[in-house]
């Protein structure tokens, strides 16, 4: 039944030595899904690990990119719920199974996203400043009726992105296509999460740990935080719930939280 309801894709870059943890840890799911890999930059690093766990490999001949990557992997999947995971990052052994369970139950669903942990030096961290933000920031969307809410799910995102790209699933079917748009270096998710604010449907908070968000030197986060190209986009980002003036202030404060992805 899980294997006609939701697939992982992963998107693989290059040769990421934590590809292999992440398929370990779809395939340790306590319910079997799909899972396939796509990449744009095909190499026979790749090409083992999915041969090794048996995991169909899909190639973006297109434009690479990550949103184009995210896009490309999006549309291969052929199931109503799609999670989109990323090389670096673990999911624990229940999530697929509360995910699917969560967006079933729902009436109209658009997106199922959990809490989760970083993982640093191969620890996993589940409480720092950053994480107690975010999870205040998604606190209103604990309480079901609020989940149905436009007001309350821009409110929720007008104050910064709580919600974490890889734990996020999607229910296809209720949902624009593309999801992401080709703009943003680090806040496409952002970006995707405020349009998907605008529709009618749920976004179901499931405030469990439920995977693990690697953080370390070689990420696109880190790499974006250190040549400062985030501070224009989170301003941007701002811009569209609040004035200029408010935004330009919300777009410092938020910075200082960005030190939290620091691998050092």
């Amino acid at each position: 039944m899980m294997k006609e309801k939701h697939t992982f894709v992963i998107c693989a870059y290059k040769e990421s030595a934590y590809l292999e943890e992440c398929v370990k840890s779809l395939k340790e799911q306590k319910k079997e899904s799909n899972i396939i890999m796509v990449t744009s930059t095909p190499n026979n690093y790749i090409k083992n690990i999915c041969e090794t766990y048996n995991v169909e490999l899909k190639i973006n001949h297109g434009q690479g990119g990550i949103v184009q990557d995210w896009n490309f992997g999006y549309n291969q999947a052929k199931t109503p719920y799609v999670t989109i995971a990323h090389q670096d990052d673990l999911y624990f052994p229940d999530y697929a199974i509360r995910a699917v369970k969560s967006l079933e139950e729902s009436k109209h669903p658009l997106i199922y996203f959990s809490d989760y942990c970083e993982i640093r030096n191969d620890e996993k961290v589940r409480d720092n400043g950053l994480l107690k933000i975010k999870r205040m920031l998604l606190f209103p969307l604990k309480i079901k009726r609020y989940q149905k809410s436009r007001f309350v799910r821009r409110r929720v995102l007008a104050l910064g992105n709580g919600i974490c790209c890889p734990s996020v699933t999607f229910a296809k079917n209720n949902l624009p296509n593309p999801v992401f748009r080709v703009h943003f270096r680090s806040n496409e998710d952002w970006e995707a999460w405020e349009r998907l604010s605008k529709m009618k449907g749920e976004f179901l908070y499931d405030s469990t740990i439920q995977m693990g968000h690697r953080i370390h030197e070689e990420s696109e986060t880190s790499i974006i935080i250190g040549d400062n190209a985030r501070s224009k986009e989170d301003y941007e980002m701002f811009c569209k719930f609040w004035p200029k003036s408010i935004a330009k202030v919300l777009s410092k404060v938020y910075a200082k939280s960005e030190k939290s992805n620091e691998t050092k």
